[in-house]
């Protein structure tokens, strides 16, 4: 069998048979892969503990009719370990996992831009410079926005009305104007529209400065964009404080 290798964020796993999984992963080069791990959950296992969700490594597998077969496994960043010890932490990061699996929806597609935002963002999450939630609502409109949804914070979503604009709606893209506000949409304070724009580019002195009532409505808001766009809930997102 052709043998490859690749660097890979490892998403999701669950058993097959007495010894085997199946890992979902997000690589570099291949986008999500689904690959079985043989005698992994062996206490004798050689890479056990490197194929658990969160892990960084280096793989290399084989390629199989309809799943590939991983040979080899280095770790290059165990985000496991470090999220495991802060429950805030983690629960964001299973989200930052769920989102990365649900956007990546084609196996095999090439989807660099994803796979970097995602390591770029588990590592921020583990750094503990920024508060967790704050990474998890950047890596969320960042990971749209690369998936083809990028929201509108400027314009009107609708009719491309320069801003400031008052009325919020996730169906719609986002901000719309006194015109093309539809019924339902939501009223933003200014403050929480600036904070969505300064998430989504990444300019974190703005984010850092915010008001704590900004950020809880921004989260909110940011939640409500994710869950329409992905047409179903995060099953993890429930679990975060938001």
């Amino acid at each position: 069998m052709p043998l490859y290798r690749d660097e890979a964020i490892v998403l999701r796993t669950h058993k097959l048979g007495e010894a085997d999984r199946i890992v979902t992963l997000l690589t570099r080069q291949h986008g999500r892969v689904r690959a079985v791990a043989k005698g992994v959950r062996r206490t004798t296992s050689k890479f056990g503990s490197r194929l658990e969700p969160f892990t960084h490594v280096d793989v290399q597998l084989a390629e199989g009719r309809n799943l590939d077969t991983i040979t080899q496994a280095e770790t290059h960043d165990a985000f496991a370990a470090l999220l495991g010890a802060d429950y805030e932490r983690y629960t964001a990061g299973t989200v930052m996992l769920e989102t990365a699996e649900r956007v990546v929806t084609e196996e095999r597609e090439p989807s660099t831009q994803q796979f970097l935002l995602l390591v770029g963002g588990l590592r921020a999450m583990v750094g503990g410079e920024r508060r967790p939630g704050q990474v998890l609502d950047s890596y969320l409109l960042r990971s749209l926005s690369v998936a083809g949804y990028a929201p509108s914070f400027a314009h009107c979503a609708r009719c491309g009305l320069e801003g400031p604009h008052r009325w919020f709606n996730p169906a719609y893209g986002g901000m719309l104007c006194t015109t093309c506000r539809v019924p339902g949409s939501a009223s933003p304070a200014a403050e929480t529209i600036t904070l969505l724009g300064a998430l989504l580019a990444g300019d974190w002195p703005v984010v850092e400065a915010a008001d704590p009532r900004h950020l809880k409505e921004a989260s909110g808001l940011v939640a409500a964009f994710l869950q329409w766009h992905l047409e179903r809930g995060l099953r993890s997102l429930a679990y975060v404080e938001r």
